[in-house]
């Protein structure tokens, strides 16, 4: 399997559980923070639904300079608008790597501000990225939802509040 088959098959894997997640964030919570340090559930989620636009930025382009662009999220005040963000961004993602090739996806890629170099990854590089940072930022909003007394759905299988997990005891 050629890897941009293979990144199509996961982005569209990780969606279907993070259109889960993101369709049971609260909407009187998106201001609630778990700690001063966290960011608030609006945050996060908006992030969550604007990442899978980091894909065509990556392929599209060789670098994100934040001195020259400087990063303004959409304000995003539901559920509703979560999902609808996302699934633009999903299928902008979709579309690039379908229009792509490994050529392009073996470029290099910056994301830096000014002078300061964050990171220089080949643009398949960023893609993985881009994919792990969803999971990693849901698993995120995961604790939040918990922390919120909100149900988790499942990631990969069946989470403690879709079935009763009962604890065996060892003879």
């Amino acid at each position: 399997m050629q890897i941009i088959q293979m990144f199509l098959n996961e982005v569209e894997q990780e969606a279907q559980t993070t259109r889960k997640f993101l369709s049971i964030v609260p909407n009187d919570k998106f201001d609630w923070q778990p700690h001063p340090k966290s960011m608030t559930i609006r945050q996060l989620s908006t992030h969550i639904a604007e990442l899978p636009g980091w894909i065509p930025m990556a392929i599209n382009t060789d670098e994100l300079d934040f001195a020259k662009n400087a990063y303004k999220p959409e304000v995003l005040n539901s559920s509703d608008e979560l999902l609808e963000q996302f699934e633009k961004n999903l299928a902008a993602a979709k579309e690039s790597l379908l229009n792509t090739n490994e050529d392009v996806l073996a470029q290099m890629w910056t994301l830096r501000n000014g002078d300061d170099i964050y990171m220089t990854q080949t643009k398949a590089e960023v893609v993985r990225v881009s994919i792990s940072q969803t999971i990693h930022h849901r698993a995120q909003l995961g604790v939040f939802l918990r922390l919120l007394n909100v149900p988790i759905p499942g990631s990969y299988g069946p989470s403690a509040d879709e079935q009763e997990f009962k604890l065996q005891e060892q003879e």
